[in-house]
C-alpha cells in the first residue's frame, strides 16, 4: 500500500481524528469532536505479534470498552494465529489480522495503534500514527537512531496526539515517588545515576542467507531498514543484535534502566555533552554484531553522569542485575532494591518518600486513560522524554561503534581522573575475566572514543564528529523514509 499525498491523507483522516477528539492542522477545537468518554468503545491495533506484542494485545483485549480491532504482523502465520486466539478472548467482536499498519491507520474508526515491532520500525509508526490523527503506544526504545527520534517528538508535539513510551517504570508509583524524592533533594545532590542490564543470554549461532519464507512479507518486515538478504536470525527475535534493526541490550532491556537513570537527573537536563563506551562480544562465536558486555558513561551539562553496565554472558553463579543505583555527592547512595545508605551508615535507613503525581492504571491502563481524555499531561513517559532517554543509549552505542580493538586487560579502560568510572569498570572486568573466563591479552575489548555532543543541535562536535554524525540518521528504503522535521 503506497502512502497518499499528505494533503489527501489529512483529508481522509480528519473525520477519524475528530472522532478521537483530536484537533488536526486546519481543524478548530469547535469542529473536532469531544475526546472519547469512558463509556465509548476505544479501538486499537497492535503491531508486532511475536513477543512483547502479545502482552500489549492481552492487556487491551481484557479492558472494558476497548476493542482490539487489528493485530498487525508481516508474518501471516503469526498474525492469523494471534487473531484467532484473541478473538476467543474478545468481548463480542472478531480481531482482524493484517500485514500493513497503514491499513489500520486508514480506518477512520481506529483510535490508536500500539507498536511492538523491531526497533527500526518504532519511530516511523509513531510519525505515521500522529499524521493520521491516531494515538500511539510505542515500545522501547522509541527510536532506532537519534534523528528519527527527534522527528517523532516533533510529530507528537505538532499533532497533539498521545504518545506513550513502553517504559513501564514511569507508571510505577513507587519508582515515581523515589525519583521525586531525588529531585526534591531528599538525599542531597545526585552525582551518578547508574543502570544495569545484566541478564542471562546465549549466542545466536549462524544462519545462512536464504529466500524468506512464503508466509513472511519480507518487504514489510524490513520496512525502512536497508537490508538486502534474509536469514533466519532476523526473524523473530534476534534482530536485536544487528545494528540495522536493533540497538543491542543497551537500548533493548536496558532502555528501561537508562530511562530511570536519566529521569533521576536534574529536570532541566536533556542530552549528554560527552559519552564513551568500552565492551565486546565475548565467548559467543556467532553472527551477532552488538556487544554482550559494555561499560558506558554519559556526562551532562550540570556535571551529573549516567553510568551503564551491560553483561549478558551466562556462567555459574551469574550475578543477575537489572536495576538502578544512585550515588550522591555526600557519599550516600541508593542500592538496586531502593534502600538508602547515608554516608556514615552500612545499614539501610528508612526514608519517607513524597507522593508523585502519575496517571494510575499501569502502563496500558494509563495510556488508554490519557487517550480517552485526549490530555497529553496525563502521559506517563511521553515522546519527548522517550527521545531524551533513547538518545542517551544511542550516543553510548555510537561511541562503541566507532571504537578500536585493544587487548582485553584492566588497562583498556581509561577514564582520566574519574575514580568512580574506573571502580565500576573494574567490577565488570573482573567478572568477565574470573567468572566468564575471557582470556587476558588474548581476547579484545572495543574501546570507543569520547564523543562530544551538542544538546541543542543534537549533533556531534569535536574530533570524531564527522564519523559520529554519519550514525545520527540511518539510511531508509524507498517508501519508508523518515520525513524531515520541517515536513513531518
Amino acid at each position: 500500500m503506497n502512502r497518499v499525498s499528505r494533503r489527501e491523507f489529512m483529508k481522509r483522516t480528519a473525520a477519524g481524528a475528530a472522532g478521537a477528539g483530536i484537533v488536526l492542522p486546519g481543524m478548530t477545537a469547535l469542529s473536532a469532536a469531544r475526546a472519547r468518554g469512558a463509556n465509548e468503545r476505544f479501538r486499537i491495533a497492535v503491531c508486532g505479534m511475536h513477543g512483547r506484542g502479545r502482552s500489549h494485545a492481552s492487556a487491551f483485549v481484557g479492558m472494558d470498552n476497548v476493542e482490539l480491532a487489528y493485530v498487525v504482523d508481516p508474518d501471516k502465520r503469526v498474525a492469523e494465529a494471534a487473531a484467532r486466539g484473541y478473538s476467543k478472548k474478545a468481548k463480542g467482536y472478531k480481531v482482524k489480522p493484517i500485514a500493513d499498519v497503514r491499513e489500520a491507520l486508514d480506518d477512520k474508526n481506529i483510535d490508536a495503534i500500539s507498536v511492538a515491532t523491531p526497533n527500526h520500525w518504532h519511530s516511523l509508526m509513531v510519525i505515521w500514527a500522529a499524521q493520521a490523527g491516531k494515538h500511539c503506544y510505542v515500545e522501547k526504545p522509541a527510536s532506532h537512531d537519534i534523528y528519527e527520534g527527534r522527528v517523532a517528538a516533533e510529530a507528537y508535539k505538532k499533532y497533539k496526539v498521545i504518545v506513550q513510551h513502553g517504559t513501564q517504570q514511569r507508571s510505577s508509583q513507587g519508582r515515581a515517588n523515589l525519583i521525586k524524592a531525588i529531585h526534591d533533594g531528599k538525599f542531597g545532590k545526585l552525582k551518578i545515576s547508574y543502570g544495569y542490564c545484566c541478564k542471562r543470554r546465549g549466542g545466536i549461532g549462524f544462519e545462512k542467507i536464504t529466500d524468506p519464507p512464503e508466509h513472511l512479507d519480507w518487504n514489510l518486515w524490513r520496512g525502512p531498514a536497508v537490508i538486502d538478504k534474509y536469514h533466519a536470525n532476523y526473524v523473530h527475535y534476534d534482530w536485536h543484535w544487528f545494528w540495522k534493526t536493533g540497538n543491542g541490550d543497551l537500548n533493548n532491556q536496558g532502555t528501561h534502566q537508562l530511562d530511570v537513570a536519566r529521569w533521576a537527573l536534574d529536570e532541566d537536563q536533556t542530552h549528554p555533552v560527552r559519552a564513551m563506551a568500552i565492551g565486546g562480544r565475548f565467548k559467543w562465536k556467532d553472527q551477532g554484531e552488538t556487544p554482550n558486555t559494555m561499560f558506558a558513561i554519559a556526562e551532562y551539562p550540570n556535571g551529573q553522569s549516567v553510568f551503564f553496565n551491560v553483561r549478558n554472558v551466562d556462567y555459574k553463579e551469574y550475578p543477575h542485575q537489572v536495576m538502578n543505583e544512585f550515588y550522591f555527592e555526600d557519599g550516600g547512595w541508593i542500592d538496586g532494591n531502593g534502600n538508602y545508605y547515608s554516608p556514615k551508615s552500612k545499614k539501610p535507613e528508612k526514608v519517607k518518600l513524597p507522593h508523585a503525581k502519575i496517571t494510575p492504571g499501569g502502563t496500558f491502563g494509563s495510556f488508554v486513560a490519557a487517550c480517552r481524555a485526549n490530555d497529553q499531561s496525563m502521559i506517563n513517559g511521553n515522546m519527548v522524554e522517550a527521545h531524551y532517554s533513547s538518545v542517551t543509549g544511542h550516543v553510548m552505542n555510537n561511541s562503541y561503534r566507532l571504537g578500536k580493538k585493544v587487548p582485553f586487560n584492566a588497562k583498556a579502560g581509561k577514564f582520566g581522573d574519574n575514580k568512580e568510572a574506573h571502580e565500576h569498570f573494574m567490577k565488570l572486568h573482573n567478572i568477565m575475566e574470573k567468572g566468564v573466563g575471557v582470556p587476558v591479552n588474548e581476547a579484545q575489548y572495543v574501546v570507543g572514543p569520547w564523543l562530544t555532543f551538542d544538546p541543542k543541535t543534537e549533533r556531534f562536535t569535536g574530533e570524531h564528529a564527522e564519523k559520529a554524525n554519519v550514525l545520527l540518521r540511518d539510511p531508509q528504503r524507498k517508501g519508508f523514509e523518515i520525513p524531515d522535521t520541517a515536513k513531518v
